[in-house]
């Protein structure tokens, strides 16, 4: 990946610009974005700037408009700078759709009821979670086929190699985020979700769960051996997660920001300070789940960024910095994580609108199913839309007002065909759909 043009500070261009101009500029040039997008200087100076001024006070302008409308947070590079944002559009557009689409307080559209049914919810928690593993493994680095992951994780097979390892254990973190997202952000929950990420698969095991020492180097480089990005010292990393933690408990600052952007924030923060010798940008994408939980935002159960992190990994890198080469302008980010999140949750709506359209494709061909009669194909019918439900005889015989042994007979067949689990319990038979139901009725059908 390139690393773009670093823009030219406002200092520079006050020195460059005669005052006079900057007047005129000030008054003709007010917006921070430019046919209302958020232009690094990088892009910017392949436009045509506006008749009469030049790229660099065309990009003065822009600058002294958003350092205007920046909001400042706690985290500082390496010279004590602060960083800061911008509320620029469509920011706050964005923050509204996913106030509607991922909060507590929603109309829960068409497909929606799948995952706030607690019978069915967590066949997609499941999905989920095994999703947003295996791609945030392969963003680091992992290689295996989802199908092979899929295996392992519901299987509960061991791991064969590092890349399955890595799977595994961001599966585990994902399902610890879900325990620990009422407990407030702290040193040492930090270090908990990095033993669990790192779990096997660090070259020095004594570097889990701890801070990188100032002898080990730490660098974020390309291909080419070209320095990216260089975090701060080791000997700062204990204060700096202190600042972090405070930051994603809503302790600091004391001005209200949005906790979607405060926990898109915290992606950065842990990133940027890069605190361990490895799995930090696995780390820092469990601390934006765990935030995003913490704030009610219920939908990202079910909701894989890396996903879409993985289908663009450069954006993902160049992203961050934009933000570093652009006087610490953490809009950049903030604008490409929110368009992040509203293709995840748009992911989200495709499959489950294909996944209520597939199952009412096969309850209409259930109705051609002569193997099966209508007592079973309406028991079958049910049982795809309520997986955890038990089923006895004698609540089949009442449901279809028919004696004992057809009722018998009717779940057995279905369990002999693979579409039921039957299990007895003491001198009673209990049936359960089986996890593969779907698959065995398209057979079927």
């Amino acid at each position: 990946m390139r690393k773009p043009r670093k823009a030219p500070t406002t200092d520079q261009l006050f020195q460059e610009i005669d005052s006079e101009r900057i007047g005129l500029l000030l008054r003709h040039f007010r917006s921070p974005t430019v046919d209302g997008k958020y232009l690094h200087w990088d892009k910017l100076r392949h436009h045509d700037p506006p008749p009469g001024i030049s790229h660099q006070e065309w990009w003065f302008a822009l600058k002294l408009s958003r350092q205007s409308l920046a909001r400042e947070i706690p985290l500082t590079d390496h010279y004590g700078r602060p960083f800061a944002f911008v509320l620029a559009d469509p920011i706050p557009e964005r923050l509204h759709q996913l106030d509607l689409g991922t909060g507590g307080l929603i109309e829960v559209p068409e497909g929606m009821q799948q995952i706030t049914n607690p019978e069915t919810r967590d066949r997609y928690y499941v999905r989920s979670l095994i999703e947003e593993a295996i791609t945030s493994s392969q963003l680091e680095g992992a290689a295996t086929t989802r199908l092979i992951a899929k295996e392992m994780i519901r299987t509960g097979r061991k791991p064969r190699d590092r890349s399955e390892r890595m799977i595994l254990n961001n599966y585990r973190t994902m399902q610890r985020i879900g325990e620990l997202k009422e407990e407030p952000l702290s040193t040492e929950l930090v270090f908990e979700i990095h033993k669990i990420v790192t779990d096997h698969v660090l070259d020095d095991p004594s570097a889990v769960g701890r801070f990188r020492h100032g002898d080990e180097t730490v660098v974020v480089d390309d291909m080419y051996g070209e320095i990216l990005h260089e975090p701060p010292p080791a000997a700062q990393l204990e204060e700096r997660m202190s600042r972090m933690c405070g930051f994603a408990n809503g302790e600091t600052p004391e001005e209200f920001i949005n906790p979607v952007i405060r926990s898109i924030l915290l992606h950065f923060w842990l990133s940027y300070d890069h605190p361990f010798v490895d799995g930090n940008g696995r780390t820092a994408r469990a601390l934006f789940y765990w935030s995003m939980l913490r704030y009610k935002y219920w939908l990202f159960e079910f909701i894989s960024i890396s996903q879409i992190i993985r289908k663009g990994p450069v954006k993902y890198g160049r992203a961050f910095l934009y933000t570093e080469t652009d006087e610490n302008d953490l809009t950049y980010f903030v604008l490409y994580h929110l368009d992040v999140m509203h293709r995840a949750l748009a992911e989200l709506h495709k499959y489950l609108k294909k996944k209520t359209s597939a199952l009412r494709q096969l309850e209409a061909e259930l109705r051609g199913v002569v193997v099966l009669n209508h007592r079973q194909r309406a028991l079958v019918g049910h049982a795809l839309h309520h997986p955890q439900q038990i089923y006895t005889i004698e609540s089949h015989r009442l449901s279809h007002n028919i004696v004992y042994q057809t009722a018998r007979s009717d779940l057995l067949d279905l369990a002999e065909r693979g579409l039921l689990e039957a299990r007895k319990v003491g001198k009673s038979w209990r049936f359960t759909p089986s996890h593969d139901m779907e698959k065995k009725l398209r057979k079927l059908s």
